[in-house]
């Protein structure tokens, strides 16, 4: 017995942390640029500042992408927007800012795009995070519009997004399966009633997207660069590819090679 495919409004191509690899990430810039090469749909991280605000960020320390040392989290949100999060990149974006969450949903607003927020949590703090991203998104994102997608590798930051914002699709993010056949983590998908399940791309087998999908799930994945991996995951019928290569993918492409 098969289920009906959950909606999925959204386009199949994701830009990963707004542009991948050609801007740094998470940042408005990098966002920019990949709309600027076509692109509609874009993923980011969020997680929480020590005084409660969402911030974009995929580590949980600042070293790698800004010229701050030890926890994100631990910051204000003040502190954070005095980052340097640019020049590790290259000279071209010295000087760029983590933005706020809710400044790149502003963003995404005004300009009819569409997002995935991957609730990124500092660790110890995954309900709580999932809570802020579902408030926010039930403050800021009208009803009308196309709403957000939630995805997280940590069941227990979905359901805080479940808590606070039910009407926002949910995504659960693997990178290995728990069983070896995806029924356990496909189980913790319907138990939170996710909209998606987001694997590492090699995962998916024709086997496991028709699961997924007999159980009414979408199937999505990540993060995708090259044209034989994306044409395979489009031959198995899956509904989103996440890519850092915003320039060698088209986001009109119906296959990996135009």
């Amino acid at each position: 017995m098969t289920t009906a495919l959950k909606p999925w409004p959204y386009p199949r191509w994701v830009a990963h942390r707004g542009a991948g690899k050609l801007a740094p990430e998470n940042t408005l810039s990098a966002f920019r640029l990949g709309a600027q090469h076509g692109y509609r749909f874009f993923e980011c991280d969020a997680k929480l500042s020590s005084d409660g605000v969402l911030f974009l960020m995929h580590d949980a320390t600042l070293e790698r992408t800004t010229n701050g040392h030890g926890v994100g989290g631990a910051l204000t949100m003040g502190q954070i927007a005095q980052l340097d999060a640019g020049s590790w990149h290259s000279r071209a974006y010295a000087g760029e800012a983590l933005p706020t969450l809710e400044a790149l949903a502003r963003w995404c607003l005004a300009n009819h795009l569409h997002l995935n927020v991957e609730i990124k949590p500092t660790p110890g703090q995954e309900l709580e995070t999932g809570r802020a991203c579902g408030t926010l998104m039930q403050r800021i994102w009208p009803h009308s519009e196309v709403p957000p997608l939630f995805t997280s590798f940590k069941p227990e930051a979905l359901q805080g997004a479940r808590e606070t914002a039910p009407h926002i699709p949910r995504g659960l993010l693997v990178d290995k399966l728990a069983d070896g056949t995806g029924d356990a983590d496909l189980q913790v998908a319907l138990n939170l009633d996710c909209h998606a399940m987001v694997l590492h791309h090699a995962l998916w087998t024709p086997e496991l997207v028709a699961k997924v999908h007999g159980a009414g799930l979408r199937c999505s994945s990540y993060t995708v660069n090259d044209e034989w991996a994306a044409q395979r995951l489009i031959d198995l019928g899956t509904d989103g590819i996440i890519t850092d290569r915003v320039d060698l993918f088209s986001p009109a492409q119906t296959s990996a090679t135009l």
